[in-house]
């Protein structure tokens, strides 16, 4: 149970604070408020004594055999759901309006897409990278301030039931869904659960009557989304609030609000559906269009997502920031069938993890796949892709980045490289063996 009381206590101190508080006791500052979370390998509790030594104005625990009577320790029940409590609550006092959004893939890119178009008439408060779990989403509504007019919230999970209590956490107004894909299967259980958990942000912007941005181009997201006030984007023939149009993909996507021509950083068709979904979502705040296409230029991919990156005369595409079976399709294909310089391509593509069951047969259908496709070489690195069965010589298989590295000679001409892989497998060392040789 969650004493109210205690949060209303642990809330006024931490404003009249300034705001300080930590979760790593190393880096506990005088007047910090210390939550003692626990992980797999650590027990914050562990740590609560060492942060009042350090100056910590108070510390939340949960171990009340250590601490029943300590001064300044706050003793709860559980320092995780506190903190989260606290989070929702300084939401609430706080007031504004906020978006969430998840999906399978584009999530990140998404969020720093439509942060940088909502900041052309908002003072916004992202999320800052990726931290968008049950500890990263109330961290993010912990950063809010009085100046703040806007919170853009990113939401992950891996498996059921998460999007709900992030939702319950966060309580967003606005919710946009980048996509339904193969991601996280092990915990899932399949793209079925995908869709329902990815869901739960639709089914709480129904409750609260909310606002959804919608693709309309997605049926099964048209689908999820019925009984929602929505705002939808289209890039084809069918009716919604905004048409948009790609006209290049490679070697950056470029493309049309209506009747303003925008161009982005950015690479690969999905990678339009992201800038089409924050142009739309900047039409529906009342954004001048052109103001939405600087914005949306302005946003440079860093930390190996979707970058190109010249090395000697090779031009690569370092898309190696994660991996599942959608992403890796769309990612395939798409430099597959682009015109990049005439140069001759080669794909270098890790395992990709979190599928469980359909591990098997997922890397057996992306290797099936890549041997029809345009490539010179395809190189396939890791123990689930080594496990597969391949076909002519186009396809080569390694069981580690290490025996792959050992072998691997470089073109003597130019080429482009396309490098893929789960975060896990960190394919952008292959950009080392370039610098090499």
């Amino acid at each position: 149970m969650i004493n109210k009381e205690k949060i209303e206590d642990l809330y006024t101190r931490w404003v009249k604070g300034n705001y300080a508080y930590t979760t790593d006791s190393r880096r506990v500052e005088k007047g910090d408020i210390y939550f003692a979370l626990k992980g797999e390998r650590f027990d914050g509790n562990d740590y609560a004594l060492m942060a009042l030594e350090k100056g910590a104005e108070a510390v939340v625990v949960d171990d009340d055999v250590r601490y029943k009577d300590a001064h300044n320790v706050i003793l709860v029940d559980d320092v995780l759901k506190t903190l989260q409590c606290m989070a929702t609550m300084h939401r609430e006092k706080m007031g504004i309006p906020i978006l969430s959004l998840t999906g399978s893939n584009g999530k990140t890119t998404s969020k720093e897409l439509i942060s940088r178009v909502l900041a052309c008439k908002f003072n916004v408060c992202a999320t800052r990278g990726n931290l968008n779990n049950h500890i990263g989403v109330p961290f993010t509504l912990l950063s809010l301030r009085p100046h703040h007019e806007f919170a853009v919230v990113e939401m992950g999970a891996s498996h059921p039931g998460e999007i709900a209590e992030l939702s319950q956490i966060a309580r967003p107004n606005y919710a946009y869904i980048t996509n339904f894909g193969r991601a996280h299967l092990e915990g899932f259980g399949g793209v079925e659960g995908v869709i329902r958990t990815k869901s739960e942000l639709y089914d709480y912007v129904r409750a609260t009557s909310g606002v959804a941005f919608v693709n309309a181009d997605d049926a099964v997201q048209m689908e999820k989304s019925e009984g929602i006030s929505r705002f939808t984007f289209s890039s084809t023939s069918i009716p919604a609030d905004v048409t948009l149009k790609m006209l290049t993909s490679l070697p950056q996507v470029t493309g049309m609000i209506e009747d303003e021509a925008f161009s982005t950083h950015l690479s690969g068709e999905y990678n339009f559906t992201n800038a089409a979904a924050a142009a739309s979502i900047g039409v529906y705040f009342g954004i001048d269009k052109k103001d939405i296409a600087n914005a949306i230029y302005s946003y440079v991919p860093d930390n190996n997502r979707s970058q190109w990156i010249e090395r000697g005369a090779h031009s690569v595409m370092c898309d190696a920031y994660n991996a599942n079976p959608t992403s890796m399709t769309l990612s395939v294909k798409n430099f597959a069938n682009a015109e990049i310089n005439s140069l001759p391509k080669i794909a270098v593509l890790g395992d990709m993890f979190e599928l469980g069951e359909y591990a098997e047969s997922e890397h057996q259908s992306i290797v099936d796949m890549v041997a029809g496709l345009p490539f010179e070489k395809v190189y396939v690195v890791g123990e689930n892709f080594n496990s597969t069965t391949t076909m002519g010589d186009k396809v080569e298989k390694y069981p580690t980045f290490e025996a792959f590295a050992v072998a691997f000679v470089e073109p003597t001409t130019p080429h482009a490289f396309l490098v893929k892989g789960s975060r896990g497998m960190a394919m952008e060392r292959f950009l080392e063996l370039l610098d090499k040789h």
